[in-house]
C-alpha cells in the first residue's frame, strides 16, 4: 500500500482546526484527550507504556524515563495538551502490548513496537516513528556468526512476545535452538555467560544494550540487518487520535527535536541509522 513521506506530506491538509478536533476527542482509554493550548480536555493525565530496559530507547533510570522511545513520546503529547507531569508511565512488556491497550491500562505505547498485519488485528498504529533493522549480538570474539542463516545448531535468545527469533527460524536456520527471556538484559546475561551463542532483536536495541558499560568490550552487534522494522506508535482500535499523533511526528521532524533525540540516544553507541529509511514515511491511518 501506498506510504506518504512524513516530512512535510500532511501540511497541506492539516489545518489548526482538524488538529484541535482530532486532539480534543479522543475514545481511547475514555481518560485522554486535549487541545493544542496546553490543558489537557477529558482527563489529567495521559497513560504511556514504554519498555524499562532498553538503554538508548525506553529506559527507566530511578523514577526517570530515558531513552529515544521517551522523548518522542514527550514530544507528541505535548502536541496532544499533556504537560511532562501529567504523563503516567506504565512498563509494557512485549508479551503484554497488545492487552495493556486493548484493556484501556494505557492510552499510547511507544516501546519498539513494529507495526504488523497480525497486531493489527488487534490494535492500531500510529506512526512509524523510526525504521529500525534486526540484526545478531555475538560475543565479541566470535567469527562463526554473520548473519541469520549461519545459526544452525547455535542456541539464540530473545524476549518473550517478541517475533524476530522465530523469524529466524522460519526463513533462515531451521536448525537454530530458542530460548526466550523476560527482558534483554536477560539475554546478554545469557550470552555474556556462554549459554547462548546469539541475542536478536533491532539493531538500536542491539546497540544500546552493546554500549552498556558491564557489557563493553564483551559484545558486538553484527551489523548484517535483514529486515525492516517500523516502529509504530500503539493505539487502541477505538482511538481517534492516529491523525493527531501523525501530525505530532511531522512537527517533531520538522523542527529538529526528532533528530536531536536520536543523536542523544545513539551517542556514543557506534551506531548509525539507516539514513535512506529515516526519517521515516508514515503509514495512512485509514489503512
Amino acid at each position: 500500500m501506498r506510504r506518504t513521506r512524513i516530512t512535510g506530506a500532511i501540511a497541506l491538509a492539516a489545518t489548526a482546526a482538524l488538529a484541535l478536533a482530532a486532539c480534543s476527542d479522543d475514545s481511547g482509554s475514555g481518560d485522554t484527550g486535549g487541545d493544542t493550548g496546553g490543558e489537557a480536555e477529558g482527563g489529567d493525565s495521559v497513560t504511556i507504556g514504554i519498555k524499562y530496559d532498553q538503554p538508548g530507547l525506553g529506559f527507566m533510570d530511578g523514577d526517570t524515563p530515558t531513552g529515544f522511545d521517551v522523548e518522542v513520546a514527550k514530544y507528541v503529547a505535548g502536541e496532544l495538551g499533556y504537560s511532562e507531569d501529567q504523563i503516567e508511565w506504565m512498563e509494557s512488556p512485549s508479551a503484554q502490548r497488545e492487552t495493556l491497550l486493548s484493556t484501556g491500562q494505557v492510552d499510547m505505547i511507544f516501546a519498539t513496537y513494529s507495526i504488523t498485519d497480525e497486531r493489527r488485528e488487534q490494535v492500531s498504529f500510529a506512526g512509524p516513528y523510526f525504521v529500525a533493522g534486526q540484526d545478531l549480538l555475538v560475543a565479541a570474539d566470535n567469527t562463526d556468526i554473520t548473519g541469520p542463516d549461519t545459526l544452525d545448531g547455535k542456541n539464540l535468545c530473545s524476549v518473550t512476545g517478541s517475533t524476530s527469533a522465530q523469524r529466524i527460524k522460519d526463513e533462515y536456520s531451521e536448525g537454530v535452538n530458542l530460548l526466550e527471556q523476560p527482558g534483554y538484559a536477560e539475554c546478554v546475561t545469557a550470552l555474556t555467560s556462554g549459554q547462548v551463542d546469539a541475542v536478536t532483536t533491532d539493531d538500536i536495541i542491539l546497540a544500546g544494550l552493546g554500549a552498556l558499560p558491564e557489557n563493553a568490550g564483551q559484545v558486538k552487534v553484527v551489523g548484517n540487518t535483514f529486515s525492516e522494522e517500523l516502529y509504530g506508535v500503539g493505539i487502541p482500535q477505538d482511538s481517534d487520535q492516529c491523525e493527531a499523533i501523525n501530525e505530532a511526528i511531522t512537527k517533531m521532524v520538522d523542527d529538529g527535536a526528532w533528530q536531536e533525540a536520536l543523536d542523544a540516544a545513539t551517542e556514543g553507541t557506534g551506531y548509525t541509522p539507516n539514513a535512506d529509511l529515516n526519517p521515516p514515511e508514515y503509514e495512512p491511518c485509514d489503512m
